[in-house]
C-alpha cells in the first residue's frame, strides 16, 4: 500500500519541483522508498488500533484524558465561520476523532477560559481593547504569537461566547487561567451581553452581520492589585478563599453568569501556580 501511495505522490510532486520551481529531485523513488520502509519497521511497535484501545482502557475503567486545541469560536460549524480554523474543535469532537463513545455520568468536560479574550485576524472582536491599554494587556501577558511575534488583539472576558461553550460543549467545569495578568487594573470590565441593533442579546448570534453589529455591554469590578511571588505562594498554600475579594467576586460573578463552575484558577504560566477548588 506504500508503495502505491508513494509512486503517485512521487510523480505528482517531482513533477511540480521540475515544472513549477525549476527545482530538479535527485533522490530516486527507489531510494525513497527503502528509507521509509526502514522508518515504518521502527516505528510499528507503536502503532495500534487506537480505537480498541481505547475502548478497552475505558471499559476495564481506566481514566483517559483528551486535550483540545483552539477556542470555540473558531469551530467550523459553531464558531464565527468564515473566521474559524479547519477542523472541529468542541468537546463531542474528542470521542468522534477516536472513535470512543465517551458520554456519561464519568465524564468531566473542562473548558479552558481566560480571563480576558485574544485574538488573531480579522474577525469580529466585540470586546477588544486598543491603545495604551491593549499595549499593557497584551506585554503582560505575552500576547504575541509564537511562530511570527505578531501581536495579538486583547479584549476584556466576553461571557456570550463562553455561555456558548459551556452549552455547545457541556462543560462541567472551568479553568481560569491568566487572572494574574490583570493585577494592577483599576478597574475590570466583564461583558455579560451584546447590544445589537437596540436589542439585547445574551447569547452568540447566529449571523455574522448581527455579531459584526454588536457592542459589548459591560459590568465594571473593582480591580486587584499586583501580586508579588511571595504573595501568589502564599495563596496556592492557602486555598482559594485566602484570594483577594476582587478576584473571587470576579470568579463568582463568572460562575453564576454562565452556569459552569470555576474549579480550577491559575495565577501564573508555572505548574504549581495553580489553585484547585
Amino acid at each position: 500500500m506504500f508503495r502505491e501511495k508513494l509512486e503517485k505522490s512521487y510523480s505528482f510532486n517531482t513533477e511540480i519541483l521540475k515544472n513549477v520551481f525549476q527545482s530538479p529531485f535527485d533522490r530516486s523513488l527507489e531510494n525513497v522508498y527503502e528509507e521509509y520502509i526502514r522508518y515504518g519497521e521502527e516505528l510499528k511497535q507503536y502503532i495500534s488500533d487506537t480505537e480498541l484501545e481505547l475502548h478497552q482502557a475505558y471499559k476495564s475503567g481506566k481514566k483517559i484524558l483528551f486535550e483540545g486545541a483552539q477556542g470555540m469560536s473558531l469551530d467550523t460549524d459553531h464558531g464565527v465561520y468564515p473566521h474559524t480554523t479547519s477542523t472541529n474543535n468542541v468537546a463531542a469532537y474528542a470521542g468522534t476523532g477516536c472513535g470512543l463513545a465517551i458520554y456519561g455520568q464519568d465524564v468531566g468536560i473542562i473548558g479552558l477560559v481566560k480571563a480576558y479574550v485574544s485574538r488573531v485576524g480579522t474577525s469580529p472582536f466585540v470586546t477588544e481593547i486598543e491603545g495604551e491599554k491593549a499595549q499593557n494587556l497584551r506585554d503582560r501577558g505575552g500576547e504575541y504569537g509564537t511562530t511570527t511575534g505578531r501581536p495579538r488583539r486583547v479584549g476584556w472576558l466576553d461571557l456570550v461566547q463562553v455561555r456558548q461553550s459551556v452549552r455547545t460543549s457541556g462543560l462541567t467545569e472551568i479553568a481560569m487561567t491568566k487572572l494574574d495578568v490583570l493585577a494592577g487594573f483599576g478597574e475590570i470590565n466583564i461583558c455579560v451581553a451584546y447590544d445589537i441593533d437596540g436589542v439585547r442579546v445574551t447569547e452568540m448570534p447566529a449571523s455574522l452581520t448581527k455579531l459584526r453589529n454588536a457592542k459589548p455591554i459591560y459590568q465594571t469590578f473593582s480591580g486587584w492589585e499586583e501580586m508579588a511571588q511571595e504573595q501568589v505562594n502564599d495563596f496556592i498554600s492557602k486555598g482559594y478563599y485566602s484570594l483577594p475579594d476582587q478576584i473571587k467576586t470576579y470568579i463568582s460573578f463568572v460562575e453564576e453568569q454562565v452556569k459552569c463552575k470555576v474549579s480550577i484558577i491559575s495565577l501564573g504560566p508555572k505548574r504549581k501556580q495553580t489553585i484547585v477548588r
